[in-house]
């Protein structure tokens, strides 16, 4: 039996600091209210795909949820944060065509849904933003720092492991004169990117990264490792060694963050939970003693760098720009569709704001390099 709710079981309403707008202010219903206290966090996002609540400021208001005490935690969301935690120790999900799920179920939803909301260069992973003023620029900067910090030069082959809709490859070999070969699990992804890299020295594959084999001067993986699962961590840096030829250098853009362990933030896990049953299947963010490659490997880090506010102005412009062109896009999707995203966006956006999460861009060398590598940003 559920008794009737107090502000203090389930404050999602925390008080406005006073550089905050009033209007991401949302009204619940006492029925909305009581799901959320039931569901937490994982409730609140599906209220809100339910159209049961809205938000002037949705990232706002998510800022503050994420900020603020965590709400209770009903027995029933106990138990869901613990399946999914054994989950992710016990079942491999990314076995065999499972490696493929995230493809068929996120990535082929349609390249319109993509180009409503990204750039032209359809990057999906973090702009860096540090001298760009637009998001075109800053996802061009990220592209050109990985490629500086790879030190790229004409006619070495770089290894692109999920290579998305082929921007990394486009860039570094019509800029840099590298060939590319890039790996990716999405159909709609695959054809796409060997459209618009068929005149450079570019190869791209529908293929499961764990089939890879070839010696590379270079390996790059942007934001890719967070489709791979807990369980496959290890196999994955160990095909990356596999791979790179001795000093060569690895760059990995990664998403970390600590969640459903005994000592991670409630407020992330249940957003987690919310994220993976509709946006991500079988999605896992390492932690960050995670991304330290296997002693059975050649690889060390050379380099850690972080920019998460980066990542959060990325999402914001996504979000904007993903409803500025939803009226394009309206009548391949529907309503529950548009707002199940916004809720994924702006929430993700909070999630770094409030820095429960972080970007990070890693590089790794193989074996002893001929030289001191050089951080560069």
């Amino acid at each position: 039996m559920i008794n009737e709710i107090s502000p203090s079981q389930c404050d999602l309403s925390p008080e406005v600091p006073e550089n905050m707008s009033m209007d991401f202010e949302p009204a619940f219903d006492l029925a909305t209210r009581r799901r959320i206290q039931r569901d937490g966090i994982f409730g609140l996002g599906e209220t809100f795909e339910d159209g049961l609540w809205s938000s002037g400021r949705l990232d706002e208001y998510l800022t503050k949820v994420f900020t603020s005490p965590a709400p209770y935690v009903s027995p029933l969301g106990w138990l869901r944060m613990f399946l999914a935690a054994m989950d992710k120790r016990v079942f491999n999900r990314q076995a065999g065509r499972g490696a493929f799920n995230i493809g068929e179920k996120h990535y082929d939803l349609g390249n319109d849904l993509f180009r409503s909301m990204l750039d032209s260069s359809m990057s999906y992973t973090s702009g860096y933003w540090a001298s760009a003023e637009t998001l075109e620029e800053a996802q061009v900067a990220k592209l050109d720092l990985i490629c500086r910090k790879l030190a790229l030069k004409p006619g070495q082959h770089v290894l692109d492991v999920g290579c998305g809709w082929g921007n990394f490859a486009e860039h570094a070999a019509k800029h840099y004169g590298a060939r590319v070969t890039g790996v990716t699990v999405s159909k709609e992804q695959a054809e796409f990117a060997r459209e618009r890299c068929s005149n450079l020295h570019v190869d791209i594959r529908l293929q499961d990264y764990r089939e890879l084999h070839g010696c590379f001067d270079h390996v790059v993986s942007i934001e890719m490792i967070e489709a791979v699962g807990r369980k496959n961590l290890p196999a994955y840096y160990r095909v990356v060694d596999r791979c790179l030829r001795d000093g060569g250098l690895f760059v990995l853009q990664v998403i970390s963050g600590n969640t459903l362990t005994r000592n991670s933030d409630r407020r992330l896990d249940q957003f987690i939970l919310w994220l993976v049953r509709y946006i991500f299947p079988d999605g896992y963010l390492p932690r960050v003693d995670e991304l330290l490659p296997p002693r059975d490997t050649g690889l060390r880090v050379e380099d850690w760098h972080r920019y998460y506010d980066d990542y959060e102005r990325t999402l914001l412009v996504w979000a904007s720009q993903f409803n500025e062109h939803w009226e394009q896009i309206a009548d391949q999707y529907d309503e529950r569709f548009h707002r199940r995203w916004n809720f994924y966006l702006n929430g993700c956006a909070a999630l770094f704001r409030s820095q429960l999460i972080d970007v990070n861009q890693i590089v790794y060398t193989k074996g002893l390099a001929s030289t001191q590598y050089q951080p560069v940003r």
